[in-house]
């Protein structure tokens, strides 16, 4: 086995996870019944939470990590993923990365008014803080949740600069991980994120992560909305559904 596949880690990406899911963001809303299974799936299975910190000092020098191990990670920080995603992983030892909006807390998800016609709750700082006492990290989504690849670099870099110093402000804490908002990122991106003090950033590229990562272009397993629990073990395993993987199969885009 090479070493790129021994080191295989998915990182999971979620968005909503709700009791009340609405319409134009079903695919992007796991139940909060769906997302318990899910995480009694992994904790049945064998599966140990690590954040980014700790797969990166793995990759980097070794550290140890647990032969089965996961990163979960919520982006937009929606408040429903504090009050019901939050529980259902503490019940298994299990925690997460939450990416915020830095410049939205208490607030509500603008941008998707443009782009779906809804808007969502977003969490406090004080939502926030309690996420981390309870073993989870808070970490950078920027601070409005533009696409950064379509800003001139001052502004782009003003996003990313600001969301870090007013998360590390209000949190108490350095912040170093980053999630591109809609995945828009390109190289000029990657470094005006390394410029501003980012360790490593997420994309939306679906993969599982491997030790051969660019760590500014990190890829993720999303989990969706539409899911059975059988699509989420596969993609644990290949970071696609079933379906995904029988249509690449047998060639069908």
């Amino acid at each position: 086995m090479s070493a790129a596949v021994a080191d295989s880690v998915p990182i999971l990406m979620y968005h909503q996870v709700s009791d009340a899911p609405r319409a134009p963001f079903l695919k992007y809303t796991v139940t909060g019944r769906a997302f318990a299974a899910q995480m009694k799936w992994l904790a049945a299975n064998g599966y140990s939470t690590i954040d980014l910190p700790t797969l990166l000092a793995h990759r980097r020098g070794g550290a140890p990590t647990p032969k089965r191990s996961v990163v979960i990670t919520f982006d937009d920080g929606f408040r429903e993923c504090a009050s019901v995603a939050a529980p259902a992983m503490e019940a298994h030892g299990f925690s997460a990365t939450f990416f915020l909006v830095a410049g939205l807390m208490g607030d509500s998800s603008r941008w998707l008014v443009a782009e779906r016609g809804i808007e969502f709750p977003i969490m406090s700082w004080d939502d926030a803080r309690q996420l981390e006492r309870a073993g989870h990290r808070c970490e950078s989504h920027s601070m409005t949740h533009p696409r950064l690849a379509e800003l001139s670099p001052g502004v782009c870099r003003e996003e990313l600069a600001r969301s870090r110093a007013m998360l590390e402000d209000e949190l108490g804490h350095p912040v170093r991980y980053l999630a591109y908002p809609f995945g828009s990122e390109n190289q000029q991106v990657r470094d005006i994120a390394a410029d501003c003090g980012y360790d490593a950033a997420c994309t939306v590229a679906i993969g599982i992560s491997t030790a051969g990562d660019d760590v500014y272009a990190l890829p993720r397993v999303p989990v969706l909305g539409t899911d059975s629990l059988l699509d989420f073990a596969s993609r644990i395993r290949t970071a696609y559904t079933v379906r995904d993987r029988l249509r690449r199969m047998i060639g069908v885009s």
